[in-house]
């Protein structure tokens, strides 16, 4: 599960195994119990998440959006591709 960076307590990564075939590049972001799931191509939307609240979705999204090129550089890097 390697882990593309963190902010403010907040741990942003992949799983090693995302799928068969390979979902669509997103990131998961997880603090404490909390999780989200957010697909970052085409557009950087919540694909689901879990004891979040909106206010805190929000701000991940634009720190996804603020380092999505490095999101998707990494991707590339770990799946290969």
């Amino acid at each position: 599960m390697p882990v593309v960076f963190r902010h403010e307590g907040y741990r942003f990564f992949f799983f090693s195994n995302e799928g068969d075939p390979r979902e669509p590049i997103h990131i998961h972001a997880r603090k404490a119990e909390r999780v989200a799931k957010f697909w970052v191509e085409p557009d950087v939307t919540l694909a689901e998440s879990h004891g979040m609240r909106s206010t805190e979705l929000g701000m991940l999204q634009r720190v996804i959006l603020t380092r999505r090129d490095e999101i998707v550089e990494r991707w590339h890097e770990h799946f290969g591709d």
